[in-house]
Protein backbone atom coordinates (compact mmCIF):
# COMPACT_ATOMS: atom_id res chain seq x y z
CA UNK A 1 0.00 0.00 0.00
CA UNK A 2 2.53 2.50 -1.47
CA UNK A 3 1.51 6.14 -0.39
CA UNK A 4 3.36 7.68 -2.93
CA UNK A 5 4.74 7.02 -6.45
CA UNK A 6 8.24 4.46 -7.18
CA UNK A 7 8.92 2.14 -4.83
CA UNK A 8 8.68 3.67 -1.10
CA UNK A 9 10.00 0.72 0.55
CA UNK A 10 13.40 1.00 -1.17
CA UNK A 11 13.54 4.55 -0.64
CA UNK A 12 12.88 4.01 2.98
CA UNK A 13 15.39 1.80 3.20
CA UNK A 14 18.49 3.91 1.19
CA UNK A 15 17.06 6.45 3.56
CA UNK A 16 18.67 4.66 6.71
CA UNK A 17 22.60 4.41 6.58
CA UNK A 18 24.26 1.70 9.26
CA UNK A 19 24.55 2.17 12.71
CA UNK A 20 27.39 0.85 14.89
CA UNK A 21 27.48 -3.27 15.52
CA UNK A 22 26.06 -3.97 19.34
CA UNK A 23 23.90 -0.80 18.95
CA UNK A 24 20.70 -1.09 21.19
CA UNK A 25 17.66 -1.32 20.73
CA UNK A 26 16.91 2.17 21.41
CA UNK A 27 18.81 3.34 18.90
CA UNK A 28 17.42 1.48 15.93
CA UNK A 29 13.94 2.75 17.47
CA UNK A 30 15.15 6.11 17.37
CA UNK A 31 16.59 5.80 14.54
CA UNK A 32 13.30 4.71 12.48
CA UNK A 33 11.92 7.92 14.79
CA UNK A 34 14.18 10.33 13.01
CA UNK A 35 12.88 8.99 9.51
CA UNK A 36 9.30 8.83 10.36
CA UNK A 37 9.10 12.48 11.84
CA UNK A 38 11.01 13.76 8.84
CA UNK A 39 7.72 14.35 7.33
CA UNK A 40 8.86 12.59 3.81
CA UNK A 41 6.90 9.67 4.27
CA UNK A 42 3.21 9.59 4.21
CA UNK A 43 0.78 7.91 6.69
CA UNK A 44 0.13 4.96 5.63
CA UNK A 45 3.17 4.16 3.69
CA UNK A 46 4.16 0.30 4.18
CA UNK A 47 7.48 -0.14 5.49
CA UNK A 48 10.40 -2.68 3.85
CA UNK A 49 10.67 -6.17 5.74
CA UNK A 50 12.53 -6.81 8.54
CA UNK A 51 15.38 -8.20 6.91
CA UNK A 52 15.81 -5.04 4.41
CA UNK A 53 15.72 -2.51 7.56
CA UNK A 54 18.14 -5.07 9.08
CA UNK A 55 20.52 -4.59 5.98
CA UNK A 56 19.99 -1.34 5.67
CA UNK A 57 21.05 -0.27 9.54
CA UNK A 58 23.92 -2.93 9.43
CA UNK A 59 21.71 -4.71 12.58
CA UNK A 60 19.95 -8.05 13.30
CA UNK A 61 16.85 -8.68 12.26
CA UNK A 62 15.69 -9.21 16.44
CA UNK A 63 16.64 -5.96 17.08
CA UNK A 64 14.74 -4.19 14.11
CA UNK A 65 11.69 -6.72 15.29
CA UNK A 66 11.61 -5.48 18.77
CA UNK A 67 12.05 -1.87 18.23
CA UNK A 68 8.78 -2.09 15.81
CA UNK A 69 7.38 -4.34 18.26
CA UNK A 70 7.73 -0.87 20.64
CA UNK A 71 6.68 1.42 18.21
CA UNK A 72 3.67 -0.28 17.74
CA UNK A 73 3.08 -0.06 21.28
CA UNK A 74 3.40 3.74 20.78
CA UNK A 75 1.05 3.90 18.35
CA UNK A 76 3.41 4.97 15.91
CA UNK A 77 2.96 2.11 13.51
CA UNK A 78 0.72 -0.52 12.42
CA UNK A 79 1.51 -4.30 12.13
CA UNK A 80 -0.63 -6.23 9.82
CA UNK A 81 0.21 -10.30 10.19
CA UNK A 82 0.69 -10.99 6.55
CA UNK A 83 0.44 -7.42 5.02
CA UNK A 84 3.50 -5.63 6.94
CA UNK A 85 4.24 -2.92 8.90
CA UNK A 86 2.69 0.46 8.24
CA UNK A 87 3.61 3.83 9.30
CA UNK A 88 0.08 5.11 11.05
CA UNK A 89 0.31 9.19 11.44
CA UNK A 90 1.47 12.23 10.42
CA UNK A 91 4.46 13.20 11.44
CA UNK A 92 2.67 16.20 13.21
CA UNK A 93 0.18 13.65 15.07
CA UNK A 94 3.35 11.58 15.93
CA UNK A 95 4.97 14.18 18.28
CA UNK A 96 3.54 13.07 21.72
CA UNK A 97 4.56 9.85 20.72
CA UNK A 98 8.47 10.44 19.95
CA UNK A 99 8.85 12.86 22.89
CA UNK A 100 7.74 10.29 25.45
CA UNK A 101 9.55 7.44 23.95
CA UNK A 102 12.90 9.84 23.30
CA UNK A 103 12.56 10.77 27.28
CA UNK A 104 11.51 7.29 28.29
CA UNK A 105 14.77 5.61 26.48
CA UNK A 106 17.08 8.10 27.03
CA UNK A 107 18.96 9.03 30.29
CA UNK A 108 16.06 10.22 32.28
CA UNK A 109 17.57 12.49 35.06
CA UNK A 110 14.95 14.05 37.28
CA UNK A 111 16.69 17.24 37.91
CA UNK A 112 16.85 17.88 34.28
CA UNK A 113 12.63 16.62 33.91
CA UNK A 114 12.36 19.34 35.93
CA UNK A 115 14.19 21.97 34.70
CA UNK A 116 12.40 21.44 31.52
CA UNK A 117 9.37 21.46 33.29
CA UNK A 118 10.07 25.21 34.59
CA UNK A 119 10.72 26.33 31.50
CA UNK A 120 7.83 25.03 29.96
CA UNK A 121 5.25 25.94 32.22
CA UNK A 122 6.62 29.68 32.62
CA UNK A 123 6.32 30.08 28.69
CA UNK A 124 2.78 28.29 29.34
CA UNK A 125 1.50 31.22 31.82
CA UNK A 126 3.02 34.05 29.63
CA UNK A 127 0.90 32.92 26.79
CA UNK A 128 -2.28 32.32 29.00
CA UNK A 129 -1.71 35.40 30.37
CA UNK A 130 -2.02 36.93 26.90
CA UNK A 131 -4.39 34.58 26.06
CA UNK A 132 -6.64 33.32 28.08
CA UNK A 133 -10.58 34.17 27.48
CA UNK A 134 -13.71 34.03 30.07
CA UNK A 135 -14.53 30.71 30.43
CA UNK A 136 -10.51 29.41 31.12
CA UNK A 137 -10.49 31.99 33.81
CA UNK A 138 -13.81 30.61 35.60
CA UNK A 139 -11.93 27.16 34.86
CA UNK A 140 -8.66 28.33 36.58
CA UNK A 141 -11.24 29.93 39.60
CA UNK A 142 -12.59 27.14 39.81
CA UNK A 143 -9.59 24.93 40.32
CA UNK A 144 -7.88 27.17 43.03
CA UNK A 145 -11.22 27.21 45.07
CA UNK A 146 -10.58 23.08 44.83
CA UNK A 147 -7.66 23.40 46.36
CA UNK A 148 -8.39 25.64 49.09
CA UNK A 149 -11.09 23.42 50.06
CA UNK A 150 -9.54 19.96 49.47
CA UNK A 151 -6.31 21.22 51.77
CA UNK A 152 -6.50 18.48 53.77
CA UNK A 153 -7.90 15.42 51.28
CA UNK A 154 -4.49 15.51 49.40
CA UNK A 155 -6.14 13.39 46.84
CA UNK A 156 -8.60 15.79 45.54
CA UNK A 157 -5.96 18.52 45.99
CA UNK A 158 -3.67 17.20 43.64
CA UNK A 159 -6.44 16.49 41.02
CA UNK A 160 -7.31 20.26 41.43
CA UNK A 161 -3.32 21.51 41.37
CA UNK A 162 -3.60 18.96 37.93
CA UNK A 163 -6.93 20.51 36.55
CA UNK A 164 -5.05 24.44 37.22
CA UNK A 165 -2.24 23.63 34.71
CA UNK A 166 -4.34 22.06 32.67
CA UNK A 167 -6.52 25.01 31.77
CA UNK A 168 -3.41 27.22 31.91
CA UNK A 169 -1.85 25.23 28.49
CA UNK A 170 -5.41 25.29 26.79
CA UNK A 171 -5.47 29.07 27.22
CA UNK A 172 -2.14 29.18 25.53
CA UNK A 173 -3.78 27.69 22.60
CA UNK A 174 -0.59 26.15 21.17
CA UNK A 175 -0.77 22.23 21.18
CA UNK A 176 2.93 21.46 20.16
CA UNK A 177 4.11 23.15 23.89
CA UNK A 178 0.82 21.13 25.44
CA UNK A 179 1.91 18.13 24.29
CA UNK A 180 5.69 18.81 25.91
CA UNK A 181 4.07 20.01 29.10
CA UNK A 182 1.73 16.93 29.13
CA UNK A 183 4.18 14.39 28.65
CA UNK A 184 7.24 16.11 31.13
CA UNK A 185 4.52 16.59 33.30
CA UNK A 186 3.51 12.65 33.30
CA UNK A 187 6.91 11.66 33.32
CA UNK A 188 7.68 13.42 36.82
CA UNK A 189 3.63 12.17 38.26
CA UNK A 190 5.27 9.45 40.29
CA UNK A 191 7.22 12.20 42.32
CA UNK A 192 4.20 15.18 41.78
CA UNK A 193 2.04 12.56 43.52
CA UNK A 194 4.07 12.86 46.53
CA UNK A 195 5.22 16.65 46.37
CA UNK A 196 2.76 17.70 48.41
CA UNK A 197 2.63 15.76 51.11
CA UNK A 198 1.26 18.23 54.68
CA UNK A 199 -1.42 21.02 54.88
CA UNK A 200 1.40 23.49 55.22
CA UNK A 201 2.80 22.94 51.53
CA UNK A 202 -0.93 22.69 50.43
CA UNK A 203 -1.78 25.94 51.76
CA UNK A 204 1.82 27.66 50.25
CA UNK A 205 0.70 25.94 46.61
CA UNK A 206 -2.75 27.65 46.43
CA UNK A 207 -1.11 30.72 47.50
CA UNK A 208 1.27 30.33 44.48
CA UNK A 209 -1.28 29.12 42.42
CA UNK A 210 -3.61 32.19 42.93
CA UNK A 211 -0.92 34.44 42.23
CA UNK A 212 -0.72 33.05 38.54
CA UNK A 213 -4.71 33.21 38.13
CA UNK A 214 -4.55 36.91 39.13
CA UNK A 215 -1.73 37.84 36.80
CA UNK A 216 -3.73 36.00 34.18
CA UNK A 217 -7.11 38.16 35.06
CA UNK A 218 -5.12 41.01 34.61
CA UNK A 219 -3.85 40.13 31.57
CA UNK A 220 -0.37 41.10 32.85
CA UNK A 221 2.37 38.20 30.97
CA UNK A 222 5.17 39.08 32.86
CA UNK A 223 3.54 39.17 35.67
CA UNK A 224 1.99 35.46 35.20
CA UNK A 225 5.52 34.40 34.18
CA UNK A 226 7.29 35.59 37.72
CA UNK A 227 4.39 34.35 39.70
CA UNK A 228 5.28 30.85 37.58
CA UNK A 229 8.47 31.17 38.21
CA UNK A 230 8.28 31.33 42.05
CA UNK A 231 5.46 28.50 42.29
CA UNK A 232 7.86 25.65 39.78
CA UNK A 233 11.30 26.69 42.41
CA UNK A 234 9.21 25.84 45.37
CA UNK A 235 7.32 22.82 43.61
CA UNK A 236 11.07 21.57 42.53
CA UNK A 237 12.30 22.16 45.75
CA UNK A 238 9.36 19.51 47.14
CA UNK A 239 9.70 17.04 43.95
CA UNK A 240 13.35 16.59 45.11
CA UNK A 241 12.87 16.56 48.57
CA UNK A 242 9.88 14.00 48.11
Amino acid sequence: MPAFPGEPVDDIAAALTAIPSGTPVSEVARRLLDLFTGGSIAPGTRLPPERQLSASLGVGRSAVREALAALELLGIVDVRPGSGTYLRGAASELLPQTLRWGLLIGERNTAQLLELREGLEIFVARLAAARADAAIIERLEKSVERMRASIDDLATFARADLDFHHALAEAAGNETLTDHVHVVRSLLQVYADRAVHDPAHAEQAVAEHGAVLDAVRAGDPDAAASAMAIHMSTATTRLLDA
